[in-house]
């Protein structure tokens, strides 16, 4: 098995890897960074951290992260609170919620661009994580028995 490539910005020590060979159907969900060359759908939630999509990486999944690096292929929405990069080999088809954006020269996009500064990016986040905490209770009122 060869050694993982080193990932430009971040540290090797503290980053997932998903291979090439690996495909993934459902949820990813963490609070670690994560480099992703092989195939997800479903929706991936990384909100505390860095995600990197490889050159050999294929999305079909709406992610929510706090960076997002695009070498590969993506067919999906992106919410970053901090910054979405989209590299010269990054192919995206969906939209794009971010403070920050960087698109190289070569990059492929189709969708909306939607930059936020940085504090009403995390202010819609935690509006919506206090949306789903409120819709919550109830189901929870209705367990308990008289």
């Amino acid at each position: 098995m060869e050694a993982p490539k080193p990932i430009p910005g971040m540290n090797q020590s503290e980053v997932a890897n998903i291979g090439q060979s690996v495909v993934i159907k459902g949820e990813l969900s963490g609070s670690e960074n994560l480099f992703v060359d092989g195939e997800v759908e479903g929706r991936i939630e990384l909100p505390a951290s860095k995600l990197v999509i490889g050159p050999n990486g294929r999305i079909k999944a709406n992610i929510h992260a706090r960076e997002v690096v695009v070498n590969g292929k993506i067919d999906g929405d992106i919410t970053a609170t901090e910054r979405v990069e989209l590299r010269k080999t990054a192919s995206l088809s969906g939209n794009i919620v971010t403070a920050r954006i960087i698109v190289e020269e070569g990059a492929f996009f189709k969708g909306n661009i939607d930059v936020q500064r940085e504090s009403a990016a995390r202010a819609s986040e935690v509006k919506s994580a206090a949306a789903s905490v409120t819709t919550a209770q109830p189901v929870q009122g209705s367990l308990i028995r008289k």
